[in-house]
C-alpha cells in the first residue's frame, strides 16, 4: 500500500469542505492550520477567491491541510491499508509540497509545524520570481534532457511518461522551447507559476528554508517515506531536513519514486487531497495498478468499499 499526496496545482475553491462537514476530524485539521498560521485558512480554502488561493504562499498550506483532513477522515472511516497495520506494509510519498503531507502522515511532523513550514517555503519561492516553468508534450525525459543540454533550463518534474516539466530563466526557457520543438516535441506549454521552481535558480532560498526546517519539531517516522530528490525509501526523520532543503531546487523524481514504491511491493496507491492528479500520474507510470483518490465523501466511500473487497 502506498499513500500519496498531491502538490501545487491541485488547489481549488471548496477543497476539503464536504469532508469537513461530515467528519469532525477533518474539520479540526482546518482549525489547527488556521490557528498555526494566524489567519482563516478554512475560509480561503472553501470560499476563495481562487486568485488568492493560487498564491504560492497560500496554496501550499492549503494543499497540505486538505490532504491531512482527507487522510484523517479516511482513517476515521476505516483502515486505509487493506487490513495491514504494520509500518512495513505502508509507504508514503508526496509530489513536491505533498512531501510535507507525507511526513505528517508518517508521523515525522505535526500538522501545525508542517503548515508553518510550507507557508514559509511558499513565501520564499514567491520571492524567487525570476524565470518560469513549461510542460513538454510528446517527448520522453531522456530526449528532453538531450535537447535542452546547454540552454541552462533543467528538467524540474519527471511526472509520468510523456509528462515532463522544465524550469529555468526566461531566456533559457525560450532557447529550450526552440530546441525541444526541433527535437520533435508536440507542444511546450508555459505554466502559470511565479518562478523557476525545482531548478538551481532556487538555491539562494535554500539556507532560509533550512533554517525554518531545523526549527520545526521532528518526531520518529512511523511509516517509511520515499523522497522526491533521490526516489529512495527513508526510515529516519533526521534524513529529511537536508532532503527538503535540496528538494526546492532539485528535480521531483516522481516516476522513479512511484516505481520504487512498486518495487517495494505497493500494488495499491491511495491519493489524499483535492482532485486526482497524482492518481492519474500513477496509472500512467504503472498501467493496471489500483489507484484511488479521496477528496470528498463519495470518493471516500468508494475507496473504503474497494479496500474492504481487497
Amino acid at each position: 500500500m502506498a499513500w500519496v499526496f498531491p502538490g501545487q496545482g491541485s488547489q481549488q475553491v471548496g477543497m476539503g469542505k464536504a469532508l469537513a462537514e461530515r467528519y469532525p476530524v477533518a474539520a479540526h485539521a482546518f482549525d489547527e492550520a488556521s490557528e498555526a498560521l494566524g489567519f482563516d485558512l478554512r475560509a480561503l480554502c472553501w470560499d476563495g477567491p481562487q486568485d488568492q488561493l493560487d498564491l504560492t504562499a497560500n496554496a501550499q498550506p492549503a494543499i497540505v491541510t486538505t490532504s491531512v483532513a482527507a487522510l484523517r477522515a479516511a482513517l476515521e472511516e476505516g483502515p486505509m491499508d487493506a487490513g495491514k497495520h504494520t509500518a512495513a506494509d505502508t509507504l508514503c510519498l508526496g509530489h513536491s509540497v505533498g512531501e510535507y503531507s507525507a511526513l505528517v502522515a508518517a508521523g515525522a511532523l505535526e500538522l501545525a509545524d508542517a503548515v508553518r513550514l510550507v507557508r514559509r517555503r511558499g513565501e520564499l519561492m514567491q520571492t524567487a520570481s525570476a524565470g518560469g516553468m513549461a510542460a513538454v508534450i510528446g517527448l520522453e525525459v531522456d530526449a528532453i534532457e538531450r535537447a535542452i543540454a546547454g540552454t541552462a533550463a533543467v528538467v524540474a518534474n519527471d511526472n509520468a511518461p510523456g509528462q515532463v516539466v522544465i524550469s529555468g530563466a526566461s531566456d533559457a526557457l525560450e532557447a529550450a522551447t526552440a530546441a525541444l520543438k526541433a527535437a520533435g516535441a508536440k507542444r511546450v506549454i508555459p505554466l502559470r507559476v511565479s518562478g523557476a521552481f525545482h531548478s538551481p535558480l532556487l538555491r539562494d532560498i535554500a539556507p532560509e528554508l533550512r533554517h525554518a526546517i531545523d526549527g520545526a519539531r521532528w518526531s520518529a517516522l512511523r511509516l517509511r517515506v520515499i523522497a522526491n530528490v533521490d526516489a529512495e525509501v527513508h526510515e529516519r526523520a533526521r534524513d529529511f531536513p537536508e532532503l527538503l532543503e535540496r528538494q526546492v531546487w532539485s528535480p521531483v523524481r516522481w516516476v522513479a519514486s512511484v516505481r520504487r514504491a512498486a518495487a517495494e511491493g505497493a500494488d495499491t496507491f491511495i491519493e489524499f487531497g483535492a482532485g486526482s492528479v497524482v492518481t492519474g500520474l500513477v496509472t500512467r507510470i504503472l498501467p493496471g495498478t489500483k489507484a484511488i483518490s479521496i477528496g470528498d465523501p463519495p470518493s471516500l466511500a468508494t475507496a473504503v468499499a474497494l479496500l474492504r473487497g481487497s
